[in-house]
């Protein structure tokens, strides 16, 4: 039996079930003329039970929707008696045959059902004229042709039915993909957020907390090595060990979020960089020649461009075997540079991939010797990956014995309203760039200011 429409189901399912009903209106007003009208006793009492009775077997059959189908092939073979009981006791009544021609259809579970049930509607009102009008070829001829022309409906009807079943099956699979690739797309996204923001916090680790215990140790091990021969220096060493370790701290509370982001300080990048690049002096020894004029560029830029300086530096203390470090800041109608060379040994930057990272210099993030690729890191990487979401690009210059060039570049193109560039990447200077220096890389330089 064909069940009952529901949202989604072709429409001609829904005009079958529709047709269902107004076929028990049409039946509702035959009875209230009968009841009404100038009908002999015995047509109007025959009719009236009739009727009754077809209503009690449909109502029996739509009250048990699960009943095994010859409960339905039943109430289609009291339809066809009744039709036949009706055509023989009325005149004009043939017409209900016409009126329940979606029954034969509703009440069936295959084609074939559908074709021999509205056959049989068909030969039981043309019996039931014929023998109203008195048993003869012509008045069979007459309600043989009305049948059959009715009965071609009837089977246009069952031959369409099985096809909207089957678009309403299939949309019914579509949902159901649908949703399932819906579902699975949840939790691809959710995942991808976790990696994301394991990736971030690795970042954020390396970039803050791995670059302070690294400088602690190297500092360290200069005090203990100088402590008898230079106290003052070994003091000195200690007094950065210390500042460095309560800067660790904050930048600890800050990733755990016991200390609020929004309390880091303001400044320009000029000064920012200066302070990161005067502790570096100090700590190292080394010579820095820096220019660095006033930038104009938001809070997100400017710890981009802190975070570059940060890690090029810890890698020229780290490997570079550098005398002189230099560091140009420079800002144009293309956007903001960031340079930083060193005059160390170098590498060679043709073997280094995305991702991967060599010895050497301040492009360098870690490794074992020259040449070697140390297996993971986040230098290089983290660096391109944070000047990405900006739209910015990292270029690494070097060569085994001529130092190293690391170029950082910030476009500074007008963002949509959204905050991105054309292409879809962040503008510098945008409120919008947060996503990479924001609220998730917020953080404090090494000297506990940004």
């Amino acid at each position: 039996m064909l069940p009952r429409p529901r949202r989604g189901d072709p429409l001609w399912i829904w005009m079958l079930h529709g047709w269902d009903v107004f076929s028990w209106a049409i039946v509702g007003l035959l009875t209230l003329v009968t009841i009404l009208g100038d009908v002999p006793a015995g047509d109007r009492y025959g009719s009236l039970a009739l009727v009754a009775v077809l209503a009690l077997g449909y109502a029996v059959v739509r009250s048990r929707p699960g009943n095994p189908v010859r409960l339905a092939y039943g109430y289609l073979v009291l339809l066809v008696l009744v039709l036949g009981c009706l055509s023989w006791l009325r005149d004009g009544f043939g017409v209900l045959y016409t009126v329940t021609l979606a029954q034969f259809v509703i009440f069936v579970d295959s084609l074939r059902g559908a074709v021999v049930s509205s056959a049989l509607g068909a030969v039981a009102i043309t019996l039931g004229g014929a023998l109203r009008e008195g048993w003869s070829i012509d008045s069979l001829a007459t309600n043989a042709l009305s049948s059959v022309a009715v009965y071609a409906v009837s089977v246009m009807i069952a031959l369409l039915t099985p096809r909207a079943l089957a678009v309403r099956d299939e949309r019914a699979r579509l949902r159901s993909r649908l949703a399932d690739a819906e579902q699975r797309l949840v939790q691809a996204q959710k995942r991808q957020g976790a990696a994301e923001e394991r990736e971030r916090i690795a970042r954020e680790i390396h970039d803050t907390l791995a670059q302070g215990f690294a400088s602690i140790v190297v500092l360290a091990e200069a005090a203990r090595a100088g402590l008898a021969a230079e106290p003052a220096k070994s003091a000195q060493q200690l007094r950065s060990i210390e500042r460095t370790a309560r800067e660790n701290l904050a930048e600890a509370r800050v990733l755990v979020g016991a200390a609020p982001r929004s309390g880091v300080a303001t400044g320009s990048v000029a000064t920012t960089l200066r302070r990161t690049l005067d502790r570096f002096a100090e700590d190292t020894g080394l010579v820095v020649e820096a220019q660095l004029p006033d930038v104009d560029c938001d809070q997100p830029t400017r710890i981009a461009l802190l975070r570059c300086t940060q890690e090029s530096l810890a890698n020229v203390r780290k490997h570079a075997e550098a005398s002189t470090v230099g560091v140009v800041l420079t800002a144009g109608p293309e956007g903001i540079e960031l340079e930083i060379t060193d005059d160390g040994k170098g590498f060679a930057p043709g073997a280094v991939g995305q991702g991967a990272t060599r010895d050497g210099g301040a492009g360098d993030d870690g490794g074992e010797a020259d040449g070697a690729v140390p297996a993971g890191g986040f230098g290089l990487d983290g660096m391109r990956r944070r000047l990405a979401e900006f739209g910015g690009e990292l270029t690494v210059t070097s060569s085994p014995g001529d130092g190293t060039r690391i170029l950082v570049t910030v476009p500074a193109a007008g963002p949509t309203p959204d905050g991105t560039l054309p292409d879809g990447t962040r503008a510098a200077g945008t409120a919008a760039g947060t996503a990479a220096g924001g609220t998730r890389a917020t953080g404090l330089a090494t000297d506990g200011q940004v």
